[in-house]
């Protein structure tokens, strides 16, 4: 399995290769890469495609210890990722967790990023009241494990569309599966994300063109956190779905790969024609 050494821990990672513009992928906490493969199909063809997994997560190996993960750890592994793969500049696409990563990366190091993709993701801390619910959470998971929390966390993840559609029982049963397959040490990552620090205050230093997508029914990071990053964010894009919860990338996976090519494609020809005039200049 390819694997990279990165500070002290081994990161999984899988590249599709090719001659296309790289696009890194970041997974929201509690799932791993495999969370973008329709993506990864849908964008392949014209783009070089990176997905990995978070340390703690997925087939990444956890730091050594009991220690929490914070997301700072996180954002480093990332910058790294992207060091040690020659990608930069490239495409971000952080879905909830992956778009903290991102959010750190475009205030923080512009020069890594072509373009940045927040799907259902959030600049702010979480508010007192729920940082006690998921502190809740996390220590149900720590002694216990996710299953007796499983119900509640797909509650919070999924949509009431989503939820009550009779004919995606069989889908919800699988994704319940694939969150419970968890091992009880997730929660070191669970407890860095949900102490993690705002970064609003950076929100002005992103110059990279940004799409901020977010689903009507989300509950975690609701429309108007969605909307606060597209008010701060210079010249960013807004994309709303109707009947998506806070995983859009498996609710609507068709309507998320529209939004996402549309983006790519709109940085793109932006590009070719900054290039073309600049041309013209000298």
């Amino acid at each position: 399995m390819p694997y990279l050494s990165i500070r002290g821990a081994r990161l999984y990672y899988e590249d599709t290769g090719g001659s296309g513009e790289p696009v890194l992928f970041s997974h929201g906490l509690l799932w791993d890469s495999h969370l973008f493969h329709r993506q990864v199909e849908a964008l392949r063809g014209h783009y070089r495609c990176i997905v990995y997994d978070h340390r703690g997560q997925g087939q990444s190996e956890p730091p050594p210890g009991d220690s929490v993960i914070d997301l700072r750890t996180v954002y480093e592994d990332a910058v790294a990722v992207i060091q040690a793969l020659g990608l930069a500049p490239c495409h971000f696409v952080g879905q909830s967790m992956g778009g903290f990563v991102g959010l750190r990366l475009a205030a923080r190091h512009p020069e890594l990023l072509r373009s940045l993709a927040l799907l259902d993701s959030s600049a702010a801390a979480e508010l007192p009241l729920t940082l006690a619910r998921y502190r809740v959470l996390t220590t149900l998971t720590h002694w216990l494990g996710l299953r007796p929390v499983v119900d509640r966390i797909m509650s919070l993840y999924f949509g009431r569309t989503f939820m009550r559609d009779p004919e995606r029982s069989a889908e919800r049963a699988l994704l319940r599966r694939q969150l419970v397959a968890n091992p009880r040490a997730v929660w070191r990552a669970m407890q860095g994300v949900i102490h993690r620090r705002s970064v609003e205050g950076e929100l002005h230093r992103i110059q990279t063109p940004t799409l901020v997508l977010v689903g009507e029914e989300d509950a975690v990071t609701v429309p108007e956190v969605a909307e606060r990053l597209h008010q701060r964010i210079r010249g960013a894009r807004l994309k709303r779905l109707r009947c998506g919860g806070h995983m859009c990338i498996l609710e609507q996976p068709q309507a998320v790969n529209v939004a996402l090519e549309d983006f790519l494609e709109e940085v793109e020809r932006t590009s070719l024609q900054e290039s073309g005039m600049a041309a013209a200049a000298n």
